[in-house]
């Protein structure tokens, strides 16, 4: 009886995990260690990073075992995803790692395939708008227990019906909302489109935006704190006008507008800080 050929992709594969079962895994003491080191510029400490969750990466890419894309092509775009994450990964923020290279790695591997299934490539920043879209039509369906319509997407995201609209019109030629895709042959194949409704690590990166925020406010001196919080509804506060700040803080609208305008110049001297979790929020 002659035997099945195997694929040169499943030698690959097998040699792949051969090699990297040789980098041990890591305690969490031994990535905050790693972690200072990159911060300090060592490359052999971002190496070791890398390397010991080199799985981390493949258990995710499993998930995203999609028809008429290579596994390989997959983990590898995902190992990007994990780099960068170990450049960026905080050791302040007292987390694991996988933890924060999880969200990182999803969204690589996620760019990746929509951009192989598109027929036409789009600019990054339609390409994060139509899956902010996609990400908030399968909340919604899984909150509102049936299928939402465009104007219920756009009041989820705050933007305007029509450019939902535009951005489900631009994505026609891409994965279905609906799609479904699903391999017998693969193991721990799943819906090409997670269940967002609980996301541990989109919760941490919130969670730290949040935090960065608050640091970043605290640098400022208590007038400048009260006016931005007053202006931009933060931490409970209610959206007021330059005069209604004026009255409580007993000084001239001008005088504001220049407090306010201070301010945001001294938060715009920090913007590196929040890049990353600006760009969580975007994708």
């Amino acid at each position: 009886m002659n035997k099945k050929p195997v694929k040169s992709s499943d030698n690959l594969l097998d040699t792949y995990f051969k090699q990297i079962k040789v980098f041990p895994l890591l305690s969490f003491d031994d990535e905050l260690d790693l972690s200072r080191k990159i911060q300090g510029g060592n490359t052999d400490a971002l190496h070791t990073m890398v390397n010991s969750n080199l799985r981390l990466v493949i258990k995710i890419a499993a998930m995203y075992n999609v028809p008429g894309i290579s596994l390989l092509d997959i983990i590898q775009e995902g190992n990007i995803g994990l780099i960068q994450a170990a450049k960026k990964y905080d050791y302040r923020k007292n987390v694991r790692f996988c933890t924060y290279a999880s969200w990182w790695i999803r969204q690589f591997i996620s760019r990746y395939i929509t951009n192989r299934r598109r027929l036409v490539r789009l600019p990054q920043r339609k390409e994060e708008t139509i899956r902010k879209i996609q990400r908030a039509y399968h909340v919604l369906c899984q909150t509102m227990m049936q299928q939402p319509n465009n104007t219920d997407i756009a009041k989820e995201l705050g933007i305007p019906v029509n450019d939902v609209d535009s951005f489900v019109n631009l994505a026609a030629d891409s994965v279905s909302f609906e799609q479904t895709v699903f391999d017998d042959d693969s193991i721990g194949a799943v819906d090409f489109h997670e269940d967002y409704t609980y996301c541990p690590e989109r919760n941490f990166m919130k969670k730290a935006s949040l935090d960065g925020t608050k640091r970043i406010l605290n640098k400022l001196m208590d007038r400048e704190k009260r006016v931005i919080n007053y202006r931009y509804q933060l931490n409970g506060c209610e959206r007021h006008t330059l005069r209604e700040i004026g009255d409580k803080l007993e000084i001239s609208p001008e005088t504001v507008r220049q407090i306010e305008r201070r301010a945001l110049k001294k938060i715009r001297s920090h913007v590196t800080e929040l890049k990353e979790y600006l760009y969580v929020e975007a994708i």
